[in-house]
C-alpha cells in the first residue's frame, strides 16, 4: 500500500479534502503549490500517487492537468475522486459574535464568484481579497486574529486552521462538484479506497485526428457508437503544433475489456488516427456535510 500521497495545495483546499476522503490519515499527505509540481514528484518517485483536479461543474475542464499530461509528464489515470464543492463563510473565533461587521473577505477568485449572490445581499460594496488558494484564504484569517477579515473556504479548512463557520453553504450553485484524478507512471497501479465504494468505471483516450481528411471526427464516434460504447466526454484540446491542429480527451463508461474497446482503437488507428491510453479506471463520489448547523 503507497504511503505518500502528492496533492495541490496548501493544506485544506478542496484538493486535500479529496485526498482525505479517499486515502484517510494512514497516508502521508504532501501538498505542492502547482499542479506540474505535483506531477513532477510522482513521475520523479518523490511520491506514490498524485491527486490533481481534471474539472470543475461550473468552470470548466482543468486545460493545465490534460496539457501537461500530454506535453510534459505522460502519466496514467488511475482512479478518480468527484466531490461537492461546498463554500462556508468563517471567520476567527474572535470575531463569531461580530462577523456580519467584517471590512475584507479572502478566498480564492473561484470561491468568491461562485458566492455571488450571498456576497451581494450581506456585504454589497464590501472589498474583496483573492488568495491563491481557499486554503491560503483560511490560513491568512487564522494568523490575522487583529483583522476584521473573513474567508470563504470548505468545512476541512475551517478545522484546520481554528476558524468559525458562522454561515454554512453560501454558494449559489448546490450541485457544484470537481472531479480529481488519481495519477500514477504505470496504468497497472492499483489503489482501494478503504473508505469510498466506487459508483463508476472508466477508460479515458486520447485521439489524434488524421490531417486533411473530411468526416474523421463522424468516423471516430461511428466506431464507438456501433459497438453501443457509452461517451460521457468528447472535449478538443489545441496541440500546440499550429492553429487548427486538436487532440481529443474521450472518456468511455466502462474499463478496457478484451473486445470491444481494442476493437475500437484498432478502427480508429486504421483510420489513420493516433490514439493513446490515459487510464482504465474506478471513479469514487463522496459527500462533505457541514457538522454543525450554523
Amino acid at each position: 500500500m503507497s504511503n505518500r500521497i502528492g496533492f495541490l495545495g496548501p493544506r485544506a483546499t478542496f484538493t486535500h479534502f479529496a485526498v482525505q476522503s479517499f486515502f484517510g490519515d494512514e497516508v502521508e499527505q504532501v501538498p505542492y503549490t502547482t499542479i506540474p509540481q505535483c506531477i513532477d514528484a510522482v513521475a520523479d518517485g518523490e511520491i506514490d500517487f498524485a491527486v490533481v483536479p481534471t474539472e470543475n461543474a461550473l468552470e470548466g475542464s482543468v486545460n493545465l492537468t490534460f496539457d501537461y499530461l500530454i506535453h510534459e509528464q505522460p502519466l496514467y489515470i488511475v482512479g478518480e475522486i468527484v466531490s461537492p464543492i461546498e463554500q462556508h463563510f468563517m471567520v476567527h473565533p474572535s470575531r463569531k459574535n461580530d462577523w456580519e461587521n467584517v471590512t475584507r473577505i479572502y478566498s480564492h477568485s473561484h470561491a468568491i464568484a461562485q458566492c455571488h449572490k450571498f456576497l451581494h445581499q450581506t456585504f454589497k460594496g464590501i472589498t474583496y481579497d483573492y488568495a491563491t488558494s481557499t486554503g491560503a484564504a483560511a490560513s491568512y484569517v487564522s494568523n490575522h486574529p487583529e483583522e476584521s477579515v473573513a474567508a470563504i473556504a470548505n468545512n476541512l479548512a475551517a478545522k484546520e486552521y481554528g476558524l468559525e463557520i458562522v454561515k454554512a453553504n453560501i454558494h449559489d450553485y448546490h450541485y457544484n462538484h470537481t472531479r480529481f484524478a488519481i495519477l500514477h507512471p504505470s496504468n497497472k497501479a492499483e489503489y482501494t479506497s478503504p473508505y469510498l465504494t466506487p459508483d463508476k468505471e472508466k477508460t479515458t483516450l486520447m485521439v489524434t485526428l488524421p490531417s486533411d481528411q473530411s468526416g474523421a471526427l463522424h468516423q471516430v464516434l461511428s466506431a464507438f457508437t456501433w459497438r453501443k460504447l457509452n461517451l460521457s466526454k468528447i472535449e478538443s484540446r489545441p496541440m500546440k503544433t499550429g492553429l487548427g491542429n486538436y487532440f481529443f480527451i474521450i472518456d468511455i463508461d466502462m474499463l478496457v475489456d478484451e473486445i470491444l474497446i481494442p476493437g475500437a482503437i484498432a478502427e480508429l488507428e486504421a483510420l489513420g488516427c493516433s490514439v493513446k491510453l490515459l487510464g482504465s479506471y474506478e471513479a469514487y463520489s463522496i459527500s462533505q456535510q457541514i457538522e454543525k448547523e450554523v
